[in-house]
């Protein structure tokens, strides 16, 4: 049994109190936040065998807490995984890992140096989905990969630290980075728009990577929740809409096949489409955040490093960075 304890149980801390306190290898031992209300809240949940503290330091000195579940505003992850790093915590902590890329190789060179486990939450490639979409890569079901065309947009939640893309977009470089083993892209375009704060409310972000191209859409001012990703591959191609009750996942027997050859002239060189079945695999039922946090565990009990840890972090954040870069000099030319 590992004891964890968790700082912050605003908007999202509920959720990752739910599934720790689901998962019968783990005890939620302490619950941190500095409003009281909030703290009460729980209190209702979690009526025992659980403390509540609005200190957090007082979760990182306790001996009897091996673990430490981070859902506070991105601003704040790299002092709070800090300090529990050594303070002797293995740390779970809520995407984006940290602010900035260089703030994350710190920590997961501290990390490394206490023999200590961060989980970064990328909590879409823990999705049954996901797990079926790479699978059907993996045994070159779908061919080379043309294009990942990703959609992340509803209306809110507006953060003040961050903008839409390091929120909404950061989901879908994860699941493009999972699904491609680590590729980077060499080539980054972005464009946003700041409305209500300081931070760009709406962006699309363009990449292109050794073999194909990818365009993400972020927003939190749209009338429609969408959740959506399109793989077009050279043999099927795939849509997984997340905001479907049943059937999330969709695979298409189409392509495109070229005519040529010898006995082809010129003007007959042309392509051919391909129309073929349409079938829903099964998914299981899962769970991904309680997947995510299962691995954080199984991480903590192997000693192995998470596939969500700071290396596939450390990628994510570069991207942003250059994306932010991208969109203040479009912005420059106004």
């Amino acid at each position: 049994m590992i004891n964890i304890g968790l700082i912050g149980y605003g908007y999202w801390g509920p959720n990752v109190a739910r599934n720790i306190h689901a998962n019968v290898n783990l005890k939620l031992f302490a619950i941190c936040d500095y409003q009281v209300q909030r703290l009460d809240k729980a209190k209702s949940i979690y009526i025992e065998q659980t403390t509540y503290e609005t200190d957090y330091k007082q979760l990182l000195t306790n001996p009897e807490i091996q673990a430490i579940a981070i859902a506070a505003e991105t601003s704040a992850h790299f002092q709070l995984v800090k300090e529990s790093l050594l303070a002797g915590k293995h740390v779970y902590v809520e995407k984006p890992f940290t602010s900035t890329s260089e703030e994350a190789i710190e920590l997961k060179e501290l990390a490394d140096s206490l023999n200590l486990i961060i989980h970064i939450d990328h909590i879409m490639i823990f999705h049954p989905v996901l797990t079926k979409i790479k699978s059907l890569i993996d045994t070159d079901e779908i061919g080379d990969i043309l294009y990942i065309d990703a959609m992340r947009m509803n209306l809110g939640q507006i953060k003040k630290d961050v903008s839409a893309m390091w929120d909404l977009a950061v989901h879908d470089l994860s699941i493009i980075d999972y699904l491609c083993d680590g590729k980077e892209p060499f080539y980054i375009n972005a464009i946003g728009e700041k409305f209500y704060n300081p931070k760009e409310s709406v962006c699309f972000l363009t990449l292109k990577y050794a073999g194909f191209i990818s365009n993400i859409q972020s927003s939190w001012v749209s009338p429609l929740k969408e959740r959506k990703l399109i793989i077009a591959g050279t043999k099927k191609m795939i849509v997984f809409d997340d905001m479907n009750t049943f059937g999330k996942l969709t695979v298409y027997d189409k392509g495109v096949s070229v005519i040529s050859g010898a006995d082809v002239e010129y003007e007959d060189y042309a392509v051919k489409t391909r129309e073929g079945d349409v079938w829903i695999p099964y998914i299981p039922q899962e769970d991904a955040l309680f997947n995510s946090i299962n691995h954080f565990l199984s991480c903590i009990l192997s000693s192995k490093p998470s596939i969500s840890g700071p290396l596939q972090a450390i990628r994510l954040l570069k991207i942003l960075e250059k994306a932010d870069i991208s969109m203040a000099e479009k912005e420059s030319l106004v």
